[in-house]
């Protein structure tokens, strides 16, 4: 096996239960699981899945390696992170993810800056945006709206 050091950005989420959040990422966002690495207690130390062609990690929390402290959305009281799927069919996509459990944080609508656009957040606390440009906005229309809200 050929040694791949391929730069990256890989988003690591921390969840409570791994493994359902694993099962709910393949039914909201048609994730293909690549690795999971179970550790002790039955939570995964590392779980590794693409979503669009693109890597995510996930793992169980561990407070106990991170000086006592839990790092899930549901300790931290929310999530301060998006992670953004943009692509065809948001609408199909939006509602696969309110299918599969998500809550809507912000409803798909048409944004000013040219795209159908949506929030929910995952079962674990973690937000997503979702999007689909439909239609093409000069940056300088895009800056005036902004502005016209202030």
């Amino acid at each position: 096996m050929a040694i791949d050091n391929t730069p990256m950005l890989v988003p690591h989420l921390v969840v409570d239960g791994a493994a359902a959040a694993l099962d709910f990422y393949a039914k909201a966002f048609g994730a293909e699981e690549m690795t999971r690495l179970p550790g002790p207690g039955g939570k995964l130390m590392h779980a590794a899945f693409r979503i669009n062609g693109h890597m995510v990690f996930v793992n169980d929390d561990f407070p106990e390696f991170c000086d006592g402290r839990s790092s899930a959305p549901t300790a931290l009281g929310g999530t301060p992170v998006t992670v953004h799927l943009h692509g065809p069919d948001v609408d199909g996509r939006f509602q696969r993810a309110v299918d599969a459990g998500a809550t809507v944080v912000s409803p798909l609508e048409e944004m000013f800056w040219g795209d159908r656009y949506g929030v929910v957040r995952d079962p674990f606390g973690h937000h997503w945006s979702l999007a689909e440009t439909v239609r093409e906005v000069d940056m300088n229309q895009v800056l005036a709206e902004m502005n016209a809200d202030g």
